[in-house]
C-alpha cells in the first residue's frame, strides 16, 4: 500500500509469498487456495461462454444469480429472508467495503476498525475522507464492550467488523450483535460486516450474519464472497446484502466506479448455486484445520485458541524464541526452516511486535503435512 495513506502492510503479504518462493519454503503465509475448484464450477464457465455471456450484466447483477442467492440464504440454519432489491453483486469484497464507506462518510468522520484486521480498512477509510479509530481486542481476541464503546464519539459514522475473522479465526454470536446494537443505537453509527468466511464456521457452530438483527440491518452493509465459498478468489465476485434505502444508495456510487462484475462469472455462480452444499465445503476446510492442528502439536509452535472458523491459524513463536520481533520470526521461519507465515503485528495499523504469527491452511493436505513434518524435525 503506498505510503502517502500512512499504510505500508500490503508489502508483507506479498514479501512473505516472494520469500517463500525464492527460498522454495513451504508456503503457508497466504489464503490463498492451491487445490482445484469443483469441476462443475468449469463446466459453468465453458457453458457462460458458449450461451456469449459476454457483455454487462444489470447493475444489481445477474437475475438468475440473485434469484439463488436469496435461495441460499434461506437455506440457511439461520436463515437470512431476503427480498430482491436488498441483493447487489459486486465486483469482489474489498470493492462492496470500499463503495459502503463512500456511501456514507463525510470528511472528518470517524470510523472504527476492529485490530487485529485485513490490511485494506484503512486505506479505503482514508480515501473516503474518513479517519480511522483502531479498537484492539483483548488478548484472547474477545471484544470488551466497554472499551469498544469508549472508542465511540460524536464523529463516529460506522464500524467495521469482520466474522469469521481473519486473522483470528473468530465468530461473532447473535450475542455479540445484540452487544454491538446496543452501544450504536442512539447514535447514527453503520457496520460494515464483512462475512466473506461465512461457510467456514467449525464444531457445529453455524454462522450467525449481523443481517438477522432486525435493528442492525436497517444500518448494514453485509458482504460476503464467492471467491472465498468455492475458492476462486481470481474470478473477483461478491454480493451485498443491505436495506433498500443502502442498497439504492451503494448503487448509486457503483454505476460510477465498477457498474457491473464479472458476467460469464456471475452466470457460472448462479449455475453452480443450484448444485453447491455448503456442508460438503465446511467439512473439507474444518478437516485441514484438524490436520494443521494435530499436527504442531508435535513442534515447540502453541495454539492457544483453535480457530473457530475461517481459513487461518494464530500460533504462538515464543518457545523458539524470546527476543525475534515477530516479524522477524515470520522472516527467519520462511527463509531457515522453510515454511512461510505472516506476523500478527502485520494486521495491525501500528503495532510493532507480538507473540504470534499467522497460518493458512486453505492448503492441499499433502503441503500442510510436509510443512509441518518439517517443522518437527528442524525446530
Amino acid at each position: 500500500m503506498n505510503n502517502i495513506y500512512g499504510f505500508n502492510h500490503y508489502s508483507f503479504f506479498t514479501d512473505m509469498s516472494e520469500l517463500a518462493s525464492k527460498h522454495k519454503s513451504f508456503d503457508l503465509s497466504l489464503g490463498l487456495p492451491d487445490f482445484d475448484i469443483d469441476v462443475r464450477l468449469k463446466q459453468y464457465l465453458k457453458e457462460a461462454a458458449d450461451l456469449n455471456n459476454h457483455q454487462y450484466e444489470p447493475l444489481a447483477g445477474n437475475p438468475l444469480l440473485i434469484e439463488n442467492v436469496i435461495k441460499f440464504n434461506l437455506q440457511r440454519k439461520n436463515y437470512i429472508n431476503i427480498p430482491k432489491n436488498e441483493v447487489t453483486i459486486v465486483p469482489c469484497a474489498t470493492f462492496a467495503l470500499y463503495t459502503s464507506l463512500k456511501c456514507i462518510l463525510n470528511q472528518g468522520d470517524e470510523v472504527i476498525v476492529i485490530q487485529p484486521s485485513y490490511y485494506t480498512y484503512g486505506p479505503s477509510i482514508f480515501l473516503n475522507g474518513g479517519v480511522p479509530v483502531y479498537y484492539d481486542l483483548d488478548n484472547d481476541f474477545t471484544v470488551n464492550w466497554e472499551k469498544l464503546q469508549n472508542c465511540i464519539s460524536k464523529k463516529t459514522k460506522a464500524i467495521i467488523v469482520n466474522s469469521p475473522q481473519n486473522p483470528t479465526g473468530k465468530i461473532w454470536s447473535k450475542e455479540d450483535w445484540n452487544h454491538l446494537y446496543e452501544i450504536i443505537k442512539d447514535q447514527e453509527i453503520y457496520l460494515i460486516s464483512e462475512e466473506i468466511y461465512d461457510t467456514y464456521c467449525y464444531d457445529s457452530v453455524e454462522h450467525y450474519s449481523s443481517f438477522l438483527h432486525p435493528e442492525l440491518k436497517k444500518r448494514t452493509f453485509c458482504i460476503f464472497s464467492f471467491g472465498k465459498m468455492f475458492h476462486t478468489t481470481g474470478w473477483k465476485v461478491g454480493y451485498l446484502l443491505a436495506s433498500e434505502e443502502l442498497t439504492a444508495k451503494f448503487r448509486c456510487h457503483q454505476q460510477y466506479i465498477s457498474y457491473s462484475a464479472n458476467s460469464p462469472c456471475q452466470y457460472a455462480l448462479a449455475k453452480y448455486l443450484e448444485v453447491f452444499e455448503p456442508s460438503k465445503n465446511q467439512v473439507l476446510m474444518q478437516k485441514k484445520r484438524d490436520i494443521f492442528n494435530e499436527l504442531i502439536k508435535e513442534t515447540p509452535l502453541i495454539v492457544e485458541l483453535k480457530a473457530e472458523g475461517a481459513v487461518f491459524q494464530i500460533v504462538n513463536f515464543r518457545n523458539v524464541s524470546k527476543t525475534m520481533t515477530d516479524v522477524e520470526f515470520s522472516k527467519w521461519l520462511t527463509v531457515e526452516k522453510k515454511v512461510a507465515c505472516l506476523p500478527l503485528s502485520a494486521f495491525y495499523n501500528s503495532k510493532q511486535d507480538s507473540d504470534y504469527v499467522r497460518f493458512s491452511f486453505a492448503k492441499n493436505d499433502d503441503l500442510i503435512i510436509d510443512a509441518l513434518e518439517h517443522l518437527k524435525k528442524n525446530l
